[in-house]
């Protein structure tokens, strides 16, 4: 959950809501590129590593969001189009992870890209 107590973001549920599923998508994306570079297969490649840029992306923009940058809005742009190719790549894969990871990245996207707007 957001820190509520932080002005800007407790006075703006958007924000809220944005920075929490940031960090929903962060974790999402780290245990599924763990799980899936544990799994050995080549075919996973791309989702390790789209997995591993969202989680870099979605992490820093909760950071900027949480202390209002000016750049939050083009790092919530960058993040929501990260968030969507790695959803899409996600949801080509069987994997329990990989499945729970999409739907957590759409969220992601979502929210970042009314964040941007």
């Amino acid at each position: 959950m957001a820190l509520t107590e932080i002005p800007h973001v407790g006075e703006n549920d958007q924000m809220a809501e944005c920075i929490d599923n940031c960090l929903e998508a962060t974790q999402a994306c780290e245990w599924c590129a763990d799980e899936c570079a544990q799994m050995g297969d080549a075919d996973m490649a791309r989702c390790i590593q789209l997995c591993r840029d969202v989680a870099d992306l979605a992490s820093l923009h909760a950071r900027f969001m949480a202390r209002d940058s000016n750049y939050s809005d083009q790092l919530a742009t960058a993040c929501a189009g990260a968030c969507e190719e790695c959803a899409e790549e996600c949801a080509r894969h069987d994997a329990e992870h990989c499945q729970v990871c999409a739907e957590v990245l759409e969220r992601c996207a979502e929210s970042c890209r009314e964040m941007a707007a």
